[in-house]
């Protein structure tokens, strides 16, 4: 997993999906780095990120039969893990949600594969579990059973409360998070590198002001 985080955080840094500098936060912080996992918008770039959380989560060993993605993030990241899993030889079928229900033509609140059995949420980062808790809601109303998360960066910040917006989902969905790199990951990572070392200190400040309680 150590390989895998590292490799993702130096593509997503030579794609500019993950910069440093000063960025303000939907909660107000400052926050020295931003991570968009929206810019990832080549079909190079989506297969990659792709397979990145495919590794992510053979090497995870959860047991799932099908993927879920939300909308509207979650759609192409499902479909590219799919195929990606494809590629490693797990054959999987995905849906995703409509953002309002269609009440002719094929209907209904989803698209793709039926909802059954244990299925895995895919989304890029949980800021505050919107998404997550829809989707839970979603597979439970088909009679399914939501049995994870798969995210692609981990910020391990406090949400409005002690514990982070990951460490919530658990808490109050009783779901594991598997994160392809966490804040741990990127900080190892840039103190690695020596043309990124000048932004050790401000993330390290920034984890020490806002960081969540490791569990």
């Amino acid at each position: 997993m150590a390989n895998i985080s590292q490799e993702f955080i130096q593509f997503a840094i030579e794609r500019k999906v993950l910069v440093f500098g000063e960025f303000r936060t939907k909660a107000g912080r400052i926050s020295p780095y931003f991570f968009n996992a929206g810019l990832f918008n080549d079909g190079e770039s989506l297969a990659r990120l792709g397979d990145f959380y495919a590794r992510t989560i053979i090497s995870s060993g959860i047991v799932f039969d099908m993927l879920f993605g939300p909308a509207y993030k979650g759609i192409p990241l499902v479909a590219s893990i799919a195929i990606a899993l494809s590629g490693m030889g797990r054959n999987v079928p995905f849906a995703f949600n409509r953002k309002e229900a269609k009440d002719h033509g094929e209907g209904g609140l989803t698209i793709g594969a039926p909802l059954a059995g244990n299925v895995l949420i895919v989304d890029d980062v949980i800021s505050a579990g919107t998404s997550v808790r829809e989707s839970v809601d979603i597979i439970r109303r088909y009679n399914a059973l939501p049995v994870g998360v798969t995210i692609a960066l981990d910020r391990q910040e406090r949400g409005v409360g002690e514990f982070s917006a990951v460490q919530e989902v658990h808490r109050h969905l009783g779901l594991d998070v598997i994160s392809i790199a966490t804040l741990n990951d990127l900080l190892n990572h840039i103190r690695k590198a020596h043309e990124l070392q000048v932004h050790v200190p401000f993330i390290e400040a920034y984890r020490t002001s806002y960081g969540a309680p490791s569990t």
